[in-house]
């Protein structure tokens, strides 16, 4: 899209944007409750890991990924593998969705969307650097599903990560805006899903929807890396609250010995809620780390590298601390439910 030739300030289509996604994503969603089809195309039956207590949708990606996809190929076209992969992803995780697939065809199709991006659109790098972001790309994509499991939390994460994109590209040194145009569809996507997302839940984001999610978030970061748009720590600090919690919490099962694929209750975000925080409560928490951290990034940007590198250093410590406090809240939390005195009714 040529803004110069529109006579219009980025800001202002930014916003146009955000709204038009927000209004076509909240109508399919709206549309999909209203005509009874979210039920029958995919539905969350609470179980005993579950942090919710009735059958809801799981139909987020329905609104989301073709929104995001189809207003990609328009406003960003340089980027048509990321939406192209986006629907392959869904279409895939909307069968898991349904019906439930093995990991193994699960992984394998996170793979090749992966591996596709890096080796069609290599960057300037050695090799072996773009193993390790591919890595990191597939565990994005992972995490990102691992953290779709409180009211209103993924969305957030989305409306303000691809939020925090999207002015990256713009106020760079070296500005994309074909990729700030693409992160901000995303974004207001996510908005229009979260008004049918924030406690209490009407709808899911389901696999659908959040391995989508986190395949963007990889595949915008290493697009704007390989562009010279922000630096390889860009995208990890904007995501940081998510990848430190999905990260921690694997490394603790693994020290455990436990299987890390099965699912759980041991995340922060799921301490939180159980403990007593509550669902709107912890998304909005986490909404203000998240855009703390953010704003962080975006003034790093163009920084010297010590600038940058204290910038990391104390967004990580911060993040420590609030985990630290998550821990301290649950062991009390723990302590009164083994409590005679406080557990008899």
């Amino acid at each position: 899209m040529d803004i110069q030739a529109l006579q219009i300030s980025p800001w202002t289509i930014v916003l146009i944007v955000a709204v038009v996604s927000a209004c076509l994503c909240a109508t399919i969603l709206f549309t999909l409750l209203k005509t009874g089809l979210a039920w029958r195309l995919a539905t969350d039956v609470p179980n005993d890991r579950s942090l919710h207590v009735r059958p809801t949708p799981r139909v987020g990606g329905w609104g989301i990924v073709p929104v995001a996809a189809a207003a990609t190929l328009m406003l960003a076209p340089s980027l048509w593998y990321a939406a192209l992969g986006t629907v392959f992803l869904a279409a895939i995780s909307q069968i898991d969705d349904r019906r439930g697939l093995p990991a193994r065809v699960r992984f394998a199709a996170h793979l090749i969307a992966v591996v596709g991006l890096v080796v069609l659109f290599p960057a300037n790098a050695p090799w072996w650097i773009l193993v390790i972001l591919a890595f990191l790309m597939l565990w994005l994509v992972n995490l990102y599903n691992f953290m779709d499991g409180a009211d209103g939390l993924a969305g957030g994460m989305a409306l303000f990560g691809f939020a925090g994109y999207a002015a990256g590209a713009l106020f760079s040194d070296h500005p994309l805006p074909e990729l700030a145009w693409s992160a901000t569809v995303i974004s207001g996507a996510a908005l229009g899903f979260l008004l049918f997302n924030f406690h209490p839940a009407r709808i899911f984001l389901g696999d659908a929807g959040s391995i989508s999610l986190g395949f963007l978030a990889g595949a915008l970061g290493y697009w704007g890396w390989r562009g010279g748009v922000w630096p390889v720590w860009f995208p990890i600090l904007v995501f940081a609250p998510f990848i430190a919690d999905a990260s921690m919490t694997l490394a603790r099962r693994l020290l455990r010995g436990e299987k890390f694929w099965q699912a759980h209750r041991e995340h922060y975000y799921q301490r939180m809620v159980r403990s007593g925080i509550g669902h709107a409560r912890t998304a909005l928490t986490w909404y203000v780390l998240m855009v703390a951290g953010i704003m962080l990034a975006i003034c790093a940007l163009g920084r010297s590298v010590i600038f940058q590198s204290c910038a990391l250093a104390v967004w990580g410590a911060v993040l420590c601390v609030a985990g630290a406090l998550v821990d301290m809240r649950w062991r009390r939390f723990q302590s009164t439910l083994s409590d005679p005195v406080n557990t008899v009714r």
